[in-house]
This record gives C-alpha cells, sequence and structure tokens, in this order.
C-alpha cells in the first residue's frame, strides 16, 4: 500500500515540475517574457493553473496518507538503554506524582546515591594567646 501511494505522490511531483516551468511567467524575469509560449491562448493559462491546483491537492494529500502509513506502526521506545517500562500518567499504580519519592530519569542516571557522613560539629577555636618571645635568662 506505501509503494503505490508513493510512486503516485512521485508521478504527481514530477507532473508540478513540468507544469509550474510550462506556465507563462508573468514579470519576465531573467528576459524571457517576450513572445507566444507552449500555448499562447488565455484559456490555455486558466488550464495550466487549474491542473497545478489539482496536481497541488493531490501532492497535499499524498503527503499526508504518507505520513498516517508511516506513523501506523511506530510504538513508543525508550531511549535509555535498561529502562523499566513506565505506565501512563493517571493510570493506577502509575509514576508517583511530582515531588514524590520515585526516582526520575535523572536519578536512574546518576546511579545509587553513596552514604553521607553526618556533620561534626565544630569546635569553637579557642582564643589565641599573644605570643611573647622566650628572652634566655641573663647570668
Amino acid at each position: 500500500m506505501q509503494t503505490v501511494v508513493i510512486v503516485i505522490h512521485l508521478m504527481v511531483v514530477i507532473g508540478l515540475i513540468g507544469l509550474v516551468l510550462l506556465q507563462k511567467s508573468e514579470g519576465g524575469g531573467l528576459g524571457m517574457g517576450g513572445g507566444g509560449g507552449f500555448m499562447s491562448s488565455r484559456g490555455s493559462t486558466n488550464m495550466l493553473s487549474r491542473t497545478t491546483g489539482i496536481l497541488a491537492a493531490v501532492f497535499f494529500a499524498t503527503s499526508l496518507i504518507l505520513s498516517i502509513l508511516a506513523g501506523m506502526g511506530r510504538k513508543p521506545t525508550s531511549i535509555l538503554p535498561n529502562a523499566a517500562p513506565t505506565s501512563q500518567p493517571g493510570a493506577p499504580g502509575g509514576a508517583p506524582p511530582l515531588g514524590g519519592t520515585g526516582g526520575g530519569v535523572l536519578d536512574q542516571l546518576r546511579g545509587p546515591t553513596p552514604p553521607t557522613p553526618s556533620p561534626q560539629p565544630a569546635q569553637p577555636a579557642a582564643p589565641a594567646a599573644p605570643s611573647t618571645p622566650q628572652v634566655p635568662p641573663s647570668r
């Protein structure tokens, strides 16, 4: 099914390119605006623009169909190599709410936390006595 839609899509793309190149330029860009074109009557301009519009609508439709077909077989996967599957939010037995104790992805990547030693109370520093120079006793 997808191959058929891709082939149709490619044929529409080639047709759109051809029709846009066949149409007469309005501004005469690059000096090519003079003298008759492929079909010089006014009716051919309406036919070309109408056909371009139809092909553009078919291109849009085939693009939507291809995106829907591509997303049908997709299953959600985790980017983490050994992550446990999580349940949907709001489901019974699901993940704990924010601020809970349930660890998130960052906690899983960080690994187990090492135990932290209990901080020792700081001892007040004793005031330092001014030092006096030692004078040897005289004889």
